[in-house]
């Protein structure tokens, strides 16, 4: 099986994914019931696989070549796969988490940035801009659409509000493997690249610089920063192309409970 060749997803096969990404969804929440200021992100990180393992799954990111934690945990100006440490988020952080989980041969894969407290009004708007990217991406979604399309309107809806789309990283296919084809670029242009048809499976994950897109790689080989040292925020669904549109197979919804719950504000 190549990761290079784009496979189509039987409606068995997607709805593994969906299954998957529920226990994604909810891992991610146990992360929203404990996300604020004193908390260590290898405690986040620790939470979430103890839940994934208990759920008969297993961490996508876990040892994937040589990455050492369940989580991507990005804090500020970290784009992705920051690694969970002892360091302690503090009022004003932003984290991105970044989470996949394998059970029964596939993989989901989904990204959430939260608000550590009070963030300033400026960060602020970039996550409620991201995540309104992301759907903007989504909602180009169809069989016959390109997958420029997607790229086009995740970029041209950032950089119109002055936004940088960092152009190292995209978004891809999911399904055997954690990384298939297509890759799913945050820029590009209307028409171009493969056509979506439907069985395709696609993880669309904007990642958005308040400042310059340019990125560095700091001397772990894995974490990803803005060289500028502005914030980055970063949301992702998996998603399945239908004979009519999309289906969103990833959620918030567990997240976005929690957080409620915690009288804490939905971007």
């Amino acid at each position: 099986m190549s990761k290079r060749v784009i496979y189509l997803k039987s409606s068995e096969e997607a709805q593994i994914i969906r299954d998957n990404g529920v226990i994604l969804g909810k891992a991610q929440a146990e992360v929203a019931k404990l996300v604020g200021e004193g908390v260590r992100t290898k405690d986040l990180d620790k939470v979430a696989e103890e839940f994934i393992l208990d759920n008969g799954g297993k961490p996508s990111f876990k040892n994937y070549n040589g990455f050492p934690a369940t989580l991507c945990i990005s804090v500020n100006d970290v784009v992705v796969h920051g690694i969970p440490s002892g360091r302690e988020l503090k009022e004003g952080d932003i984290v991105s988490v970044d989470c996949g989980v394998y059970k029964n041969g596939y993989h989901a894969d989904s990204a959430y940035t939260y608000m550590v407290g009070e963030v300033d009004a400026l960060t602020k708007k970039l996550l409620i801009d991201t995540k309104q990217s992301l759907f903007e991406g989504i909602a180009l979604v169809k069989p016959g659409n390109r997958v420029g399309d997607i790229s086009y309107g995740i970029q041209s809806f950032t950089e119109n509000l002055g936004y940088g789309v960092v152009r190292e990283l995209v978004g891809h296919g999911v399904g055997k493997y954690l990384h298939e084809a297509p890759e799913v670029p945050n820029f590009g242009k209307r028409g171009n690249g493969p056509k979506l048809q439907a069985g395709m499976v696609i993880a669309i994950e904007p990642m958005i610089t308040q400042g310059k897109r340019f990125v560095v790689q700091e001397n772990d080989n894995w974490t990803i920063r803005t060289e500028d040292r502005k914030p980055a925020a970063h949301f992702e669904h998996t998603v399945l192309v239908t004979k009519s549109g999309y289906d969103i197979l990833t959620t918030f919804e567990f997240i976005e409970q929690v957080l409620k719950s915690r009288n804490l504000e939905i971007i």
